[in-house]
């Protein structure tokens, strides 16, 4: 399920975004056998890393002495008050003392200020699967943090696979196409023919510069990982903010060691249903998206004295239409075509605090000037190898993590009917996913059955937008239900910015607050009012303002 997007954040880096052989069909019954026993020694494997890590960490001192913090390497570009390290896993946690991998960890120390007692570290997750937390220390230093990071270290891990942790590549960065890209509005049988080649050659570059590693990322891993994480730092239990795919992570941990979960703050919510997991998944997504490009629409509809692009979400429509037919005959700059409108519109169904700027480049591009939308569609090639590295680990991830359909007909058929009604990121999504089709590896996982585990969790809380998009509330009430009689559900109702939580909504950040402090919820379930939409921003003023300071970009 894509939960990421090619939005540039302060902190963060970018993140791009019978023709199938049935390789990846469903793994047969002796098989099911083999992942059974698999997952028995990848649990006893687990447990006894955990373990190795939590005797380190008590023998250094505690806390999180039993990872050796030092300066952070160059690479990293963070300040010299965050401290990084890394931490040693298997590639494969039944084969514990097998080949290992090293994920990256930073850390900002609780400042303590006010005399706050130390809680222990908060751990972050921002999505994808292919983001990196690495940033998350920097989190501490924004407005309205205070009081949580004077009780609690920031802690941020890049996951294996992203970045400099056992990184993951499927094909090589410079040899990407730069652009533009010219998608068809509805694609021929001739269109979906190349895109399937596409994908199969892409799953096979997966597989080529993976070779026998590529099995091993997945979800079960990441929480695997995760609990070896905590163990390391010193923490008898896990302090959790998951957001996007994060909230799934945490999911699956929560029901795989639920003895170790302490709090965990679960931010716009990944359907964890297995039946969901995640191709259909990605369905409800491209519905999700629809109704956010029309909310985008509707805002610059109400707008239209500032941008002149008309009075209803229709006649913007017809205006974003005709800027897609001028890029597909002449592309802006010289390297963005309707691929990449597509792609820097859909970051208007992510966030809605780029809005004025995309209206602007709209209203810009039909007055004659191309400069604002080439300026934020064009691809960046600094971001080439990290785009990459994260459209592989995510590949990867949900490729691995549960059976997809191994027939096109399957594919196209659903396709073709869900276009009908959501067009905008429809057939994009389905692309993006395709590799999954002929994914070249052997047996896949059967989804968590979230929820499942014996015990009865400590409380926790689901944070959701009305109308997100990327991650469709149903999906929050479906975790919140899995999550059982603990789990409180805080909804910012009429909004659908994708990431809830850290500057945009006030009354969502004083329910985490307290209960990242404190412990407490706010009740099974409890609203807040939508955040103020933005303000629009005339082309004369050249750039949007002021903005307040948020979170970098959930994805």
């Amino acid at each position: 399920m894509r939960t990421r997007t090619a939005r540039q954040g302060s902190v963060a880096a970018a993140l791009l975004l019978a023709l199938c052989a049935p390789t990846a069909a469903a793994a047969p019954v002796d098989s099911a056998v083999e992942s059974a026993d698999a997952s028995s020694a990848e649990s006893a494997g687990a447990a006894l890393v955990a373990r190795r890590a939590a005797l380190a960490a008590a023998s250094r001192g505690g806390g999180a002495a039993g990872l050796d913090f030092r300066a952070c390497p160059a690479v990293e570009d963070l300040p010299s008050r965050v401290r990084c390290a890394t931490l040693r896993v298997p590639l494969d946690y039944a084969r514990p003392d097998g080949p290992q991998i090293s994920l990256t960890v930073s850390r900002a120390a609780a400042t303590g200020a006010g005399g706050a007692a130390r809680q222990g570290a908060l751990v972050q997750n921002p999505g994808g699967p292919g983001a990196s937390g690495m940033y998350f220390p920097l989190v501490a230093d924004l407005p309205g943090w205070e009081r949580i990071s004077a009780a609690y270290d920031f802690v941020g891990y890049a996951p294996r696979g992203v970045g400099r942790s056992a990184p993951l590549s499927c094909t090589d960065p410079a040899a990407r196409p730069r652009g533009p890209v010219q998608e068809p509005v509805h694609p021929s049988p001739a269109d979906k023919a190349e895109r399937l080649a596409q994908a199969r050659a892409y799953a096979n570059g997966c597989a080529r510069r993976a070779g026998a590693a590529l099995p091993y990322y997945t979800t079960l891993n990441n929480a695997r990982d995760l609990h070896v994480l905590r163990a390391a730092l010193g923490e008898e239990r896990l302090t959790l903010m998951g957001a996007s795919y994060g909230t799934y992570l945490g999911a699956v941990y929560a029901t795989l060691y639920p003895g170790h979960v302490r709090r965990m703050v679960l931010d716009s919510a990944v359907d964890p249903d297995p039946r969901r997991v995640w191709y259909r998944n990605n369905l409800d997504q491209a519905r999700g998206f629809e109704g956010r490009w029309h909310d985008f629409r509707a805002w610059v509809a109400r707008h239209h004295g500032t941008y002149g692009l008309g009075t209803t979400p229709a006649a913007v429509q017809a205006a974003y239409e005709r800027v897609r037919d001028a890029v597909a005959r002449t592309p802006a700059g010289g390297n963005v075509g309707t691929g990449e409108l597509r792609a820097a519109f859909l970051q208007a169904a992510y966030y809605d605090d780029v809005w004025p700027d995309r209206a602007a480049a709209l209203a810009a591009f039909l007055r004659g000037n191309p400069s604002l939308l080439a300026a934020q569609a064009a691809p960046d090639p600094a971001s080439a190898a990290e785009a990459e590295n994260a459209t592989a680990v995510y590949t990867a991830v949900l490729c691995n993590d549960a059976p997809w359909p191994a027939d096109w007909a399957t594919w196209d058929r659903d396709n073709t009917e869900l276009a009908r009604t959501a067009p905008f990121e429809t057939w994009a999504n389905a692309f993006l996913n395709l590799p999954c089709a002929s994914w070249p590896v052997r047996a896949r996982q059967a989804p968590v059955a979230v929820g499942s585990q014996p015990e009865r969790l400590p409380r926790t809380l689901v944070v959701a937008a009305e109308r997100d998009g990327a991650t469709p509330y149903p999906g929050a009430l479906e975790l919140q239900r899995r999550l059982g009689a603990g789990a409180s559900l805080v909804t910012e109702t009429g909004a659908g910015s994708h990431g809830v939580v850290g500057g945009r909504n006030d009354c969502v950040d004083r329910h985490v607050e307290r209960y990242l402090l404190t412990g407490a919820t706010p009740g099974w379930r409890v609203t807040c009012t939508p955040h103020p939409e933005p303000a629009p921003v005339s082309l004369d003023d050249g750039a949007a303002g002021a903005r307040r300071a948020l979170l970098p970009p959930v994805v």
